[in-house]
């Protein structure tokens, strides 16, 4: 009975929790309105490839339209999300107001500046597709100069901000298009004196990860020529200088910036429930605290639990597992006679790709690296893949570049006018 009148359900962003969340509410059970500023979901473990020419942007960004073609249920508007009127349960949107029984909130994550408007003016982001875009363009683009250019000092430097994983894996893909892709488009540079740099603010790359990823992480880069610097922070850019903490200066004109994240709160969220980073408090239902039918799901979401006393890493298993579980959640209130189920997250393990066989695995109960971890790394994400089509040509792109240490994405897709 509790079928006939069907309840509306607001989801805001398509990301890993916004998907999984409606993937698993059953069909024909809400009337499911899925809220994005773009019309595809992304996968942001793979933006480092897309942006280092390693495989094509489409085969990591799935129209969201064609995700949900099945499910009559489920509406798609494309709009900017003003503000939330929990009192009225209204969704103020770039095109019109939605009403709601229940909210969802998954706007994940944005990068964080930490307030420095000319580091947001002049570097580049790593947290779309799009964005990717922009760097593998800049990139190409700076090597197209180097040729004609005499002064190459700001275009020899490529600099990453950031030691995470993001950091870490675009580092190692640009340290191999430079020692193995490059010079055959590009003979006539001289690439002893392209670098590539590597600033971690902490003192080991990859922080989240084990001490032993830490190491072995560092170790590949350095190897791989990569300059890493740790303790190292950016105090100022300017379009080409860098200006470091311990007074070192850098001359770059390509600064790719992934030295943090921070939520994407809306508007209409009590104070009270927001951290400073951006994040929203939750309970282990993943409710909003201080508001009722309006929940936050994934990398946006804070949520406090006694194996996670500071919160949950913010990673795509989370994000994925919270959606998962607030599904059947809601579907149990409407049933009204289960009781709900808290989310804990079982730590699956964490891991990163330096480059061709370097890889780092931190599992509960083991660590590795080497090749094996990074057959495991390539595995994993695979699975991950939305389509098999997708699936099956990152796996022929990887298989080809693995074989050949070639490709041919080298593309400047760029306006000519």
């Amino acid at each position: 009975m509790f079928r006939v009148m069907k309840k509306k359900i607001v989801v805001i962003g398509c990301g890993f929790g916004g998907l999984q969340f409606v993937n698993h509410l059953k069909k024909g059970w809400f009337d499911i309105m899925v809220i994005d500023k773009i019309n595809h979901h992304q996968f942001p473990p793979l933006f480092y490839q897309v942006a280092a020419s390693q495989i094509e942007p489409a085969t990591i960004s799935f129209p969201i339209r064609k995700i949900f073609q099945n499910r009559r249920d489920v509406r798609i508007r494309l709009a900017h999300v003003l503000s939330v009127n929990s009192a009225e349960k209204v969704v103020e949107t770039s095109i019109g107001p939605f009403a709601y029984d229940y909210l969802v909130i998954a706007t994940g994550t944005r990068t964080n500046y930490y307030g420095n408007q000319a580091i947001e003016e002049n570097t580049m982001a790593l947290k779309s597709t799009y964005q990717a875009m922009n760097v593998r363009n800049s990139t190409l683009m700076n090597f197209e100069k180097i040729l004609y250019t005499e002064d190459k000092g700001a275009l020899n430097n490529i600099v990453i901000v950031g030691g995470g994983a993001t950091g870490v894996e675009l580092a190692g893909a640009f340290a191999e298009m430079k020692e193995e892709v490059l010079p055959k488009d590009y003979p006539n540079i001289d690439y002893s004196k392209v670098n590539v740099y590597l600033l971690e603010g902490g003192p080991h790359t990859l922080p989240a990860m084990s001490p032993f990823a830490q190491k072995y992480s560092e170790a590949y880069l350095r190897s791989m020529d990569v300059i890493v610097k740790t303790n190292t922070l950016v105090q100022q850019y300017d379009g080409e200088w860098l200006t470091l903490n311990n007074g070192e200066t850098i001359r770059s004109k390509s600064v790719i910036w992934s030295a943090g994240v921070q939520g994407n709160a809306i508007d209409g969220i009590p104070e009270a429930s927001l951290l400073r980073n951006g994040r929203i408090k939750v309970d282990r239902f993943n409710r909003v605290e201080g508001l009722t039918d309006v929940f936050a799901v994934g990398d946006v979401a804070y949520m406090e639990t006694e194996k996670y006393p500071k919160g949950h890493p913010q990673l795509a298993n989370v994000a994925i597992g919270q959606g998962k579980n607030l599904a059947r959640n809601l579907q149990r209130i409407e049933k009204g006679n289960e009781p709900l189920k808290e989310y804990e997250y079982r730590n699956l393990g964490t891991m990163a790709t330096v480059g061709r066989n370097k890889a780092v695995v931190d599992l509960p109960f083991v660590k590795f690296k080497g090749r094996f971890a990074w057959f495991v790394w390539m595995f994993l994400h695979l699975m991950l893949i939305l389509s098999v089509r997708n699936k099956l040509v990152i796996f022929i792109n990887w298989a080809w570049n693995y074989f050949t240490r070639n490709n041919s994405l080298r593309l400047i897709l760029k306006d000519t006018d």
